[in-house]
């Protein structure tokens, strides 16, 4: 599959199209992943949806400047180049980070979206970490030395973890982040740079509710990183427009064994 690209911002955008339905579904995609996650997507079901899927800045073929932020306005306005000249209704699809840019951008736009669909998400509740490290002055200077020299921050989750603070899961799932140094520059940098994108909740559920906006949450069953209870708690006044799905799977949901189950958000 070869990609497609936008400029935007002396940018180079990279996105995919997949599938030639008429119902076009914006979807995007998890940290350290690519827009081509979603290609099973719009091979198993690409007679009636037509996947438009971006890499994100610093993730796959997309380049971005370091020292700018990627705000809300931003991915507007290259979703404007991207599905350009039309108001038909769109989908929103998000795995995991994606999730937190599905919800910001429906934030920004809900007369857009005409079904949320969010697998495994993030931003439906603020990390303390993460606000830390992206939303404070100080944070984000202790976040930057802790890439640089992560050994008092290993030191502290083996000894969280011994004392059985935080599971098994999450001890390797951050260890993983920071035992490389290339590794942990990335993460500094999408962090940094993705950090404007931070949906609130409540007027979202306020957006929700007032156009009666379908929202599909898809959790796995076995995901240790991002809970279904947040999701539960996100459904509470908004059952009627929203339904939870569990399904048999770790955190990566988004993969084709659970084609059938994503496929099922998109038509129900």
């Amino acid at each position: 599959m070869e990609p497609l690209q936008v400029v935007y911002k002396n940018a180079a955008i990279t996105y995919y199209r997949f599938g030639s339905g008429p119902q076009p579904v914006l979807c995007f995609h998890g940290y350290g992943e690519t827009a081509l996650a979603f290609q099973f997507l719009g091979e198993q079901a690409g007679n009636q949806f037509t996947f438009f899927c971006m890499d994100l800045p610093f993730h796959g073929k997309t380049s971005w400047n370091a020292d700018q932020l990627f705000t809300v306005q931003d991915l507007q306005a290259i979703i404007g180049q991207i599905i350009p000249g039309t108001n038909q209704p769109l989908f929103l699809m998000g795995f995991s980070l994606g999730g937190r840019v599905a919800l910001s951008l429906y934030q920004a736009m809900p007369e857009r979206v005409a079904k949320l669909i969010l697998l495994a998400p993030d931003g439906l509740k603020m990390n303390g970490w993460y606000w830390l490290a992206t939303q404070t002055w100080l944070g984000n200077q202790l976040f930057a030395f802790t890439m640089q020299k992560p050994g008092w921050f290993f030191g502290m989750l083996k000894g969280m973890n011994k004392l059985k603070l935080i599971n098994t899961s999450i001890f390797k799932f951050v260890n993983y982040y920071i035992s490389d140094p290339e590794v942990r520059r990335l993460l500094y940098t999408r962090w940094t740079a993705l950090r404007k994108l931070k949906p609130d909740i409540r007027r979202i559920k306020q957006l929700i509710s007032d156009r009666q906006t379908p929202v599909r949450l898809v959790y796995g069953k076995h995901d240790r990183i991002i809970l279904s209870s947040v999701g539960d708690k996100f459904r509470k006044g908004i059952e009627g427009n929203c339904r939870l799905y569990i399904i048999a799977a770790g955190h990566q949901v988004l993969h084709e064994k659970h084609t059938a189950e994503i496929v099922h958000s998109l038509y129900e």
